[in-house]
């Protein structure tokens, strides 16, 4: 295979410059023919936030497979953000939460435990000291040689700092205190816990959010 250009002799060339090109996050193409730009992104960079026909939220996909739902005509764009989208002719905001033309139905999901659950539920803050930042790590409120189960009333948030000086102790031995009581969260249908947290960040996406008492706001105050 020889280009017009001359600028490729074999087709292993022009798949490696291809390549090349396609592998920079600044010039991956989606199918609809859009460019992703750098500049104006946001704490929710690149998820968009997908209704229901009936304005249930759904899921949170993607900037690209947000575009290629509204290309094939399968969803309608509710809202954009505040960043661009460019083709080769013009640019446009990118969207930031779509409804579905048509209702879909999905078996109703369980809340698992888990890692990330956990900090969600108590907002990345460590339960005894209310210290927040990526030195989290995740305590047994009972002791696990004391038969402490690994359930939604026994896991807490925990900074390294407390979960040092806590160690194999209860509560009672090392004279700590929790904030709040933990309890298993009510559950958000199809949206994962931390991205519900994260969803209540966006203005636009808080809208459509069901209220979640205490999930998603500092319970430390």
């Amino acid at each position: 295979m020889r280009a017009c250009s001359g600028c490729w002799t074999t087709a292993s060339a022009y798949q490696r410059q291809r390549a090349y090109f396609l592998d920079k996050p600044a010039w991956r193409l989606c199918r609809a023919g859009f460019l992703l730009l750098r500049e104006k992104t946001t704490t929710m960079d690149g998820e968009v936030l997908v209704l229901n026909n009936d304005f249930e939220p759904l899921n949170v996909c993607n900037v690209r497979r947000a575009i290629a739902l509204v290309h094939l005509g399968k969803a309608d764009v509710l809202h954009h953000s505040d960043r661009l989208l460019r083709t080769c002719e013009t640019q446009a905001p990118s969207p930031s939460v779509l409804k579905l033309r048509h209702g879909v139905r999905r078996p109703m999901p369980q809340l698992k435990l888990s890692r990330r659950s956990v900090f969600a539920r108590d907002n990345y803050q460590c339960q005894y000291c209310g210290v927040t930042g990526r030195e989290l790590t995740i305590d047994h409120v009972l002791p696990k040689y004391m038969g402490g189960p690994a359930t939604w009333e026994n896991l807490v948030t925990c900074c390294r700092r407390c979960n040092a000086k806590k160690g194999d102790k209860t509560l009672q031995q090392c004279g700590m205190r929790l904030k709040r009581e933990p309890r298993r969260p009510r559950y958000i249908p199809y949206i994962s816990l931390a991205k519900y947290v994260a969803g209540q960040k966006n203005e636009v996406w808080r809208s459509y959010l069901p209220v979640m008492p205490g999930i998603g706001e500092n319970p430390l105050t």
